[in-house]
């Protein structure tokens, strides 16, 4: 799993400018099964996505199309980590690795 924690780097102005786009995106990967959460962060400096279900190098070309990275006003911080515990209703991107 991939905890996508994204900072706004240009006026929050600038961000609303790309948030329908930004919207519709986030919409697409949803419909696809790889987001399961997202929102913005508290104070109102960008957003947190967890994601699953694809590789590292997926889920970094998935964060470069998104339209607030393509038009230059977040920066993304990626960190992938094992799920061993969910609630049930994420135990579809739970990972038990052998012992």
């Amino acid at each position: 799993m991939f905890v996508m924690e994204l900072t706004y780097t240009a006026p929050l102005e600038a961000v609303e400018d790309h948030m329908d786009a930004h919207v519709a995106w986030l919409d697409g990967h949803y419909a696809a099964g790889v987001f399961l959460a997202s929102g913005r962060k508290v104070p109102r400096d960008g957003g947190v996505i967890l994601a699953g279900g694809v590789s590292r190098a997926e889920i970094e070309k998935i964060a470069a199309e998104d339209p607030f990275a393509t038009a230059g006003v977040c920066a993304y911080r990626i960190t992938e980590f094992i799920a061993t515990k969910t609630s049930s209703d994420l135990s579809t991107v739970r990972d038990n690795p052998a012992a």
